[in-house]
Formats: structure tokens, sequence, C-alpha cells
């Protein structure tokens, strides 16, 4: 990983503008497509196999005119007037006639028609029309709402007061107000005073803005051909906001300091990427993960927003690790600090100077009483968590028009003059395919629907035209998101098995409040697998990082801690009221999918922190192997950074708060407060103080635990190495050179061995065929070494492993490698393996070529064509055609092995001589008895090197003669092979 990222960091330094231009390509692309479809927002709570939904599936297919959107069309007359009293009862049936002849309105019912329920208030100031479209809320388009609003004007002219209510009018507009910007300015601020540099403080910002505008992008194509939820932009650039500042803070601030000590900008940037760019990938991929976990809860809208949240997720990582270095390599030194600057300062400051910064100063003051900073973490956040104990879960409730077409809010009057139930009636659907009295059996199931308690209205039960379902509204006295109403709903559903077995008719009740309760009951059940795959995935990936049990699990406590204090806190102000006047927040009921997207977002941002902090804690131990050394050299040169990124979240989601929308208050406000616990309470005071009790244990991990797990290098140890590797081979340059390189299995080794190899040289590898190989297949990059140092073709091994790979060619020339293939087929295969992707077959006329160049090298042409079959060739010929088929890959070394038969490698030498190109290095493996080519032949001008890799523990390389002798090795067990 660290050596992937330190490649594409260098790649985008150097190639910057081309980078920047494929950015500038891909945005304009995602933009553009976005715009162009035209997708739509729209809220969709439905929720697949519920009763709630289930019902009204079935009312869409059975009773079509009930299954549109629905608006009431609510009038107030003058104190002391009536709706009926005349103008006001002429101007309402005026309305109501207007509202017919809407485009999209499949029925109208006006409080004065036959079969008008309770839509006159009992004072009869206020009355309502009931609009029902005949398409769902996705499907009304804004010239038949701006037409429903219009007809308003009747009853106004008239003197009455006039609102419109309905889920139409949910606002699901996305846009930015003024202090969402305020948080962005914030963010500068903070960004600007770790840096010191306007330069630097606005990298992070430009690639943050760059990364939610892609994202946005995809969110608006998803959204043309998908339901999307207007929460789901405005979650995903609050996210992506937050994350995409952070990541790339991370990646500069360590990019800067090195800079500082002198790097070299390249490289620095390149180091950056992969040790701070590790950290950013790993952290990335732990918020990804628990975003993606919302699709387990199997709620259609909220999976949405978790894969749009995640998406732009990774637009920040992608961006951090690759526009980032891009902008570095374009200004070069101007971002080097001054040597005046307190960044330049900081950075060449030595950990046991007398001059602590605060967070030296804060982690030793942690250190002197660990015990006591846990117990007060934990009394802290249990204490916030309480009010989480009395959480009361709702969807946001119907939408209300609010604009100038609306003299108040239609939700007020409907409850000022009907009572608040009016506001979200339950419709009760009742099979009534099995009944033949179906207008008394209605009636009597209606009776016992009103002698519920919380029922304020029960009206008659309306058959569909094919008399097969019938509705029951039913009102309740309560609000729609009380829990009076809630309790009502399962009230209902009880009396259903005594109501199927007294009448024969099943009932199911829905409705808004009905599907706000089977969501609720959703996301309930859902939380225990979310926990598990969530929180278990995570910790898995903190176990591969970080290579300790305690770590992992630890950090995961004190995610619960921030997460259960955080939800708390929101209770009290959303659902209690404490400051909500202070915040422009209105109580009630916290948003029903807010706890779980709370622990989905909430727990892969407190990994970041996790992450950034615990790994150079980690990278100290490592090194000296001292738990609280580590803590405080870990502590003090993240905690500034963390710092710093943790406020810019908490500005971030907290700029949502004051005007965001209803939706997205709450979860902006658990978030924010979510990160400022986590952050400063559990990363910067719980994490050292634990780190600290816990000792080396923090770092334990078993033994069979440590083999399995990957080891993925997040401190740049392995890259460090592989960078001291090639600096060495760069120096030396050769088609091969081992510096007391150890090859086999650590319990069976072949060398130390030594030999430098020129470029189209040859070496002979001499020893028996276990070792031989062994040695020749670690050359090739298919084994690694044991230890000291190699590398092949300039590219050390294992390191680079990947780029050997590509450039050596192996030739198995035994009797049965070839199978039945003929020699065409042989060395087509191989030319196939590495032609062109649009080719389906190599070209004849190259398998011929190389035909040809094998029989010219064994002086017989016309003895060998494509058609041979291989197994039908001498020993010294197979030895050829295999090579041949292994330099059709256009490899620059090849490794042959020429067997233990002297004669045969004797008579090998000169067509290998005539058929290996001179730029290309040969590796002929044999056995001990057999000889070297003599030194007049023809490829001794090339350079020829004799290894014996018989010769234990010490070996001598020798220019052609001289060759020592030992005893030869227990041959390597078979597994050193594979």
């Amino acid at each position: 990983m660290a050596l992937l990222l330190h490649r594409i960091g260098r790649f985008a330094f150097r190639r910057a503008w081309l980078v920047i231009a494929a950015w500038a390509v891909a945005l304009a692309a995602l933009l553009g497509a976005g715009i162009g479809l035209g997708g739509q927002l729209q809220e969709s709570y439905a929720i697949p196999g519920t009763e709630s939904q289930d019902a009204i599936d079935q009312l869409a297919a059975v009773f079509p005119q009930t299954a549109g959107a629905s608006v009431k069309a609510v009038v107030e007359a003058p104190d002391g007037s009536s709706v009926e009293d005349e103008p006001y009862r002429t101007a309402i049936t005026s309305m109501e006639t207007e509202l017919e002849g809407v485009d999209g309105v499949a029925s109208v019912l006006g409080p004065f028609d036959e079969y008008a329920g309770d839509q006159v208030s009992s004072d009869s100031r206020t009355a309502y029309i009931q609009v029902q479209f005949d398409t769902p809320t996705t499907g009304v388009s804004d010239a038949s709402i701006e037409a429903v609003t219009a007809t308003g004007e009747i009853a106004r002219d008239a003197g009455l007061k006039v609102a419109f209510g309905g889920e139409v009018f949910q606002d699901t507009e996305f846009g930015l107000t003024i202090t969402e910007l305020l948080g962005v300015l914030f963010a500068a601020v903070v960004l600007f005073i770790t840096f010191g540099s306007l330069l630097a403080a606005g990298m992070p910002l430009i690639t943050a803005l760059i990364g939610v505008a892609a994202a946005f992008g995809g969110i608006s194509i998803v959204a043309a051909i998908a339901p999307v939820s207007s929460t789901a932009p405005m979650l995903a650039v609050m996210i992506g906001l937050a994350v995409g500042i952070d990541y790339a803070l991370f990646i500069l601030s360590r990019h800067r300091t090195q800079l500082a000590r002198g790097q070299d900008p390249e490289e620095s940037a390149a180091e950056a990427v992969a040790t701070a760019g590790g950290a950013v990938v790993f952290a990335g991929l732990t918020v990804i993960i628990a975003l993606l976990g919302l699709l387990v809860v199997g709620i259609p809208f909220l999976s949405v927003m978790g894969v749009a949240a995640a998406f732009a997720v990774f637009i920040a990582v992608v961006g951090a690790v690759t526009l980032l270095p891009a902008l570095l390599g374009v200004f070069g030194r101007r971002l080097v600090p001054k040597p005046t600057s307190r960044a330049h300062r900081r950075a060449n400051a030595d950990d046991d100077t007398g001059r602590h910064t605060m967070g030296r100063r804060w982690v030793d003051l942690v250190l002197k009483a660990p015990v006591v900073f846990v117990v007060l973490v934990v009394g802290l956040l249990g204490a916030a968590a309480i009010p989480a104990a009395s959480l009361d879960l709702n969807l946001p409730s119907g939408g209300a028009d609010t604009s100038a077409a609306s003299d108040a809010n239609a939700n007020d009057l409907i409850a000022n003059g009907f009572g608040p139930g009016y506001n979200g009636p339950l419709i009760v659907t009742v099979d009534i395919t099995q009944t033949t009295d179906i207008f008394d059996d209605l009636d009597a199931i209606g009776a016992r629907l009103g002698e519920l308690d919380d029922v304020a209205y029960v009206g008659d039960g309306v058959p569909n035209p094919t008399a097969d379902t019938a509705i029951i509204q039913v009102v309740p006295s309560s609000a729609p998101n009380t829990p009076e109403t809630k309790a009502l709903v399962e009230k209902i559903r009880e009396l259903a098995p005594g109501i199927e077995a007294d009448y024969g008719t099943p009932i199911a009740v829905t409705g808004y409040t009905a599907v706000a309760i089977d969501i609720s009951n959703r996301l309930t059940n859902a939380l225990v697998p979310f926990a598990l795959i969530v929180v278990g995935l995570s910790i898995v990936l903190l176990l591969i990082v970080f290579r300790s049990v305690f770590v992992p699990f630890k950090a995961a406590l004190g995610f619960l801690l921030s997460a259960f204090g955080a939800l708390g806190v929101t209770v009290a102000i959303f659902q209690w009221g404490w400051f909500s006047d202070f915040l422009n927040v209105e109580p009630g009921p916290i948003l029903s999918f807010l706890p779980i997207l709370l622990m989905a977002v909430l727990f892969g941002l407190a990994m970041d922190y996790e992450v950034f902090l615990v790994s150079g804690m980690r990278e100290e131990f490592v090194k000296t192997r001292e738990p609280r050394t580590s803590i405080v050299h870990g502590f003090q040169h993240a905690s500034r950074v963390v710092t710093a990124a943790a406020l810019i979240m908490f500005f971030v989601f907290f700029a949502f708060v004051p005007e965001g929308s209803g939706a997205i208050k709450g979860i902006a406000f658990a978030l924010a407060i979510g990160v400022a616990f986590d952050a400063f309470l559990v990363r910067m005071t719980f994490v050292p103080a634990a780190m600290a009790l816990a000792g080396k244990a923090a770092w334990w991990l078993p033994a069979w635990l440590a083999k399995r797990l990957p080891d993925v290098d997040i401190e740049g140890e392995g890259l460090r190495a592989h960078l001291a590797q090639e600096e060495w081979a760069a120096s030396r340059p050769a088609a091969l050179n081992a510096d007391d390189t150890v090859f086999g299995l650590p319990e069976r080794t072949v060398g130390p061995l030594s030999v430098e190899l020129p470029n189209g040289g040859v070496l002979v590898v001499r020893g028996d065929a276990v070792e031989r190989q062994v040695v020749t297949s670690t050359f090739a990059g298919r084994l690694a070494p044991v230890s000291g140092r190699l590398a092949v073709l300039g590219s050390p091994l294992p390191s680079d492993a990947t780029a050997v790979l590509r450039r050596v060619a192996l030739a198995d020339a035994s009797a049965d490698a070839a199978g039945g293939l003929t020699v065409g087929e042989l060395i087509g295969a191989r030319l196939d393996a590495t032609g062109s992707w649009f080719r389906f077959a190599p070209k004849r006329s190259d398998v011929v070529e190389w035909v040809r160049r094998v029989a010219d090298a064994t002086g017989a042409r016309g003895s060998i064509t494509p058609e041979t079959p291989v197994a039908s060739l001498g020993a010294v010929e197979r030895v050829l055609v295999a090579t041949a088929a292994a330099l059709a890959e256009r490899p620059r070394a090849v490794v042959v092995d020429l067997g233990d038969e002297p004669e045969v490698v004797a008579t090998a030498w000169a067509p290998l001589a005539r058929l290996v190109p001179a730029g290309t290095a040969l590796l002929a493996a044999l056995g001990p008895d057999a000889a070297p080519p003599v030194p007049d032949s023809a490829l001794a001008e090339r350079g020829i090197r004799t290894l014996d890799v018989t010769l234990t523990p010490a070996a001598v390389v020798a220019p052609l003669a001289g060759l020592a002798t030992t005893a030869a090795p227990a041959p390597l067990p078979e597994e050193a092979l594979r």
C-alpha cells in the first residue's frame, strides 16, 4: 500500500497539470451529466415488507384513487363568522370547482359535499377541502401545485384566510445558506492558524470543494434514475466537506513538516502521500464501511443516504492522494515554511527540549494520573448520555406550504380548528372479499375502532368500485408524532385478529404515522446486525493497521461513549427543548433514523482520529519499544493536526444547525457534538490515559494472529527500506545486484550470496535442482528473499516484485512443460499473454518469425516448424523453443534451466548466444557437474558470472573459473518453490 501510494504521489507531483486536467474533465462530466439529466430530489419513505407499506401497495393496485398524493386546502373565517356564511360558503364552493379542473387532480371533496367527512370544525370557523392527485408525490408537477395554490385567491378575495398542506409541499430543494458558508470560513481560519500560510490553508479547501462538487454531480445523476431524498445530498456535502478538508490537512501537514526539515519537495510529497496518505486511505475506508453498513437496515431512502455519503468520502480520499500532490507539484518550494516561522520551529523541535507545545503539556498532565482521567471522561460522557434513555423517535411531519400562497401554516390551522390528530389521519384498509354484508360490517368495524382510546373521529367505510377493498379513516385525538398516536396504531393492529374472526375481513393500518412506526421498528431491529457488521469490520481494519488487540477494542469503547453522549445532548436540546430558541430549533421527537445514522458516520470519523493519533504512537513504539515515550511522541506530533481537524469538522457540521432543513438540523448537531466529544474527551484524553494504563500490553498481538494478518505498513517502515534499497540499486546500475542475499525459507536457507551482473550479461547458476530453482525464481521475482539486499534490473526485491515480474521471463524447458502443444502454439501463447488487449490472437507472422530464429540458432533451418510438436524435439531444441517463447514476451532478462546433463549444457551455449539478444540478460541454471561457457565463446563478451549455490554459509562469485567447493546443503523443502 505504502509503495503504491508513494508512486501515485510522485506521479501526481511530476505530472501535476495532467492530473489537474483529468480532475477538471471528470468534474465537468459529472456536473454536466447531473444537470443535463435533470434529476429531481424527492422524499420517499417506502419500507418494503412492512404492514403499512404492503397496505399502501395494495391500495395503489385496487384503490388507485386513494394512492395518489393528497393536499388539504384549509380556510378560516374571521372571528365571529362561520364558513357556512355568505360569501364564504360560495367562495369555498367556487374554489372546489376550480380545483377539480387542475391537471393531475383525481378527486376533490369539499366540506359541504354529500360524502364529506368531518371537514368543518365544531366552531364552524375552519374547514378544509381534500384534494387527491392521480399520482404519488414524485409525479406531481410544479405546474399542478401552482395551479392548486392559485385557487386560494378566490377564498382570499372573500375574506378567508387560506393555507395549503400536504406532502407535495415538503421542501426538497437543495441549497446552501450563509451559515454553511460561515462553517467553511471558520475552517479556513483554523487552517490558517495551523499552517501560518494562506497558500497552504487554501489547498485543503480547494480539494474538498472540488470533491464535494464531484460527489454532488454523481448524486444528481443517480437522482435522475432513482428516488433520492433531499437529505442525501446535504448529508453528502456536509460529510464530504468535513473529511475532504481533514484528509488534505493530514497529508499537507506531513509534507510541510518534511519540507521544513530540508527534504526535497518531490520526495516529500511522495512520502507524505505514502505515510499520511496511507492513514487517510484506511480512515476513509473505515468511514465508507460504516456508511455502507446502512444497507443492512433495509430501508431504501436510508440506504441511498449512506451510499451518497460514502461516495462523497471516496471522492475525498481520491482527491487527497491525487489532486493534492498535483497542487503540491504546482507550487513546489513555495510551500516550504520560512526558517523564522512557527511551523519551521515546530517541525524541527526536539521532543526533549524544555519548550513544550500545548499538546505536550496536556499529555504530560494526563499521564500523571491516567486513572483519574479515564474515570473523569467515562463519568462526563455517561452523564451526557442520560437523556438518551427518554429518546422518542419519529419521521418529519408532512409538509405545509409557507410561501406567499399561504396566509398561515396549514398544520396550525387544522390543529387549532379540528385538533392535532387531523394532521395525521390513519387509514385502515379492510379486505371485504369474504363478506356478504359489506356496509353493516364496515359500520361495525368502525364502531369498534371508535371505542379505542385517543380516537377523535372515525369515517364511514368506503369500498372501491370492485367491492373487494374498503378504507376507513381514523383520526387520532393526539398529534401524529406523539406516543399516544403510536399506541393507537398498535391497538388497531391488536384488534385485527378479532375483527377477522368475527367478520372474515382482514384489516391493516397504514398512513404516515403507521409508516413512521414501522420505520422505527425496522431501525430498532437492525441496530444489532448493523453494529456487528460495521463495528466488527472496522475493528478488523484497525487490528490490521495497528497489529494490536487492545487498540481497536479501546477505540470501539471510546466511540460508544461519544456516540451515546452526543445522542443524550441531542435529546436534551431537540426533544426536551433546552436552548432550542438559541439554536432556532422546534422541540419534538428525534428523527427516527438519526441514531443509526449518527452511529454510522460518527464511528467512521472517530476511527479517523484514532488512526491519525495512534499511528504516530505505533511508529515510535516500533522504533523504541518504550510505551510511555511512544504515547508522548505520537501525541505531541499529532495533537495539533488532530485538534485542527476536529475543530474544522465541528464548525462545518454545526454550521448546518441554525438554518439547515428540519431533517438535517438534528443530524448536523449530533455529529458536531459527537466529533467534539470524541476528539477532545475520548481521543485526546481517554486514549493516552488508557494506553498508559495498558503499557506494553497495548501493543500485544498473539503470534498466531500476527502471522495471519497482512502487514499494511501504515508507518512507512517498509517504504523507507524500499527507498534505501532503491537508492542502493541506482548507485550500482546492473542487471542484477545481490549483497549477502539469503534465499529460500527462514528455516532452510541458501546463501548468503553476492553477485553483480552487468546489463545484458550472463549469470550461470550452478547447483542441485532445488537450490538453483529457488535462487533463479527469486531473481525472477517469483519468490521473496529471506534477507540481504537484492535488485534486479534496478528494482529492489521483494518490495518491487511486480516490476521484476514484468521484465524477467521464465523459460521452462522440462519434458512435460509444453504438454501436447506444438512449437507455434507454445510461442503463440506467450505472445498472446503480452500482446495488445485489442488483439484476439497473436499475429501468425510473429509466431513464424520466432520459429525461424530458433531454427537459425540451431543451424538447421526447416527442421523446426510451427507445427512441430514440442515433445518430439531433442533436449537442446526444447531449451531453445522454451527460451524463444520467453523472449517473445520482450523481457529484459530471461531465466532458463539447462538441466543436469553436461552434454546438453555444452551443446546449448552456442545457439543460446545466437538466440538471446545482446541487450537481454541471460540467467542460466545448470547442474553442479555441467560446465559454463568457455572463455572464448560468443557469450564471453557480454560478461559472464558464475554463482555456485551449493556453497553455504559463504558463497564465492568468480568471473569464470576458480570456483570453491563445499559440501552441498540438504535440499530445501518443496514449500520454498511455491
